[in-house]
């Protein structure tokens, strides 16, 4: 018999997805079984899977040691199994935290660096994070088999700036939820080609080329082919010209909608491509830029603003405003404009 008892991160979700990631190599119909035939057990009771994980609450699991291995993968090892996330930390180890607490952490994300990873060898913030955690003793090998801290915005790798973090599943639960619904407020800074007097919301529509990782804007909903209108989507962004020079605008950007290259998209289809930006600028103007050493998108994370909330274990964050500097380049570039 196997007794676990329901930790801080474990807490608050469906007792049969905390099984599912306990026994991850279980198929679920085997986790439904023992289920039924009280093999496994919450609290001393049989239980259907619906319920809901509080703190403490003790799970027995009367299975042989052989099976808890073959599908909970207990007999790994560890170390080999952590050592992605400590490579990770000791490679990104520069990286600069601009907020923490208990169950959030943000990031400051130079360009060059991925959110999340694409490929399994790659390295990301994500791996970053449970290495960071790992050193800080916040998390064990052990713990990563039921949660795992992770990323909850994405910033493409040569996008630079704040990446939110959930150091817990509560942190994670919460900043998915003001992502989703756009109470978290999310400001961006670039610098575009030309003179871009563009200030106030913009609208559009927004087809996503799966197959070649690029987007469309479409100006109106009537400029969407007919084949495209069930897979264009609505955008909403507000533009807001800060500095202008007679080569290029320096604008701060808000997300109102967040599809896959929105911004870049958005400014791309009225004529302001963003500086650097390699798929939907200026070949001949990034050329020019490289000269000045521009060798990546001008686009940057720069504020993040909480909403106001009685959560009371989210009150620290209650209209909290975090900034991130621009990177140098940003000002030499404004400099010489």
């Amino acid at each position: 018999m196997i007794l676990t008892k329901i930790a801080t991160n474990e807490e608050g979700q469906r007792f049969d997805k905390y099984l599912k990631k306990l026994l991850k190599d279980a198929p679920d119909s085997f986790i439904y079984k023992m289920l039924r035939k009280k093999n496994i057990t919450l609290n001393g009771k049989k239980a259907d899977g619906k319920e809901i994980l509080f703190l403490n609450d003790e799970v027995k699991l009367f299975l042989a040691d052989e099976t808890f291995e073959k599908f909970g993968g207990k007999s790994m090892d560890y170390h080999s199994d952590i050592a992605p996330y400590e490579r990770a930390y000791q490679k990104l180890n520069g990286l600069r935290i601009l907020y923490e607490d208990d169950n959030i952490l943000i990031v400051d994300k130079p360009a060059g660096i991925l959110s999340q990873k694409s490929k399994p060898e790659d390295i990301s913030v994500n791996e970053w994070l449970t290495g960071y955690l790992l050193f800080r003793k916040s998390v064990t090998a052990e713990t990563l088999s039921t949660f795992k801290p992770s990323v909850c915005n994405r910033l493409d790798r040569n996008t630079s700036g704040m990446v939110i973090c959930g150091k817990t599943l509560a942190g994670s639960q919460y900043l998915s939820s003001i992502i989703k619904d756009k109470s978290l407020e999310k400001y961006y800074y670039c610098i575009v080609s030309g003179a871009a007097n563009i200030n106030g919301h913009v609208t559009g529509y927004l087809y996503k080329d799966t197959a070649q990782n690029k987007v469309t804007v479409f100006s109106r909903e009537r400029d969407v082919p007919a084949s495209l209108k069930h897979k264009a989507e609505y955008i909403d962004t507000a533009f807001h010209a800060i500095h202008t020079a007679p080569d290029m605008t320096f604008m701060e950007v808000q997300l109102f909608t967040g599809k896959t290259h929105q911004i870049r998209a958005h400014l791309a289809s009225l004529g302001h491509p963003i500086i650097g930006d390699g798929k939907y600028g200026s070949a001949a103007v990034n050329q020019e830029y490289a000269k000045k050493g521009v060798h990546g998108q001008m686009l940057h994370a720069h504020k993040l603003v909480f909403p106001s909330t009685q959560n009371q274990a989210f009150t620290q964050t209650s209209g909290m405003v975090v900034e991130c500097p621009v990177p140098d380049t940003f000002y030499r570039l404004m400099r010489e404009g």
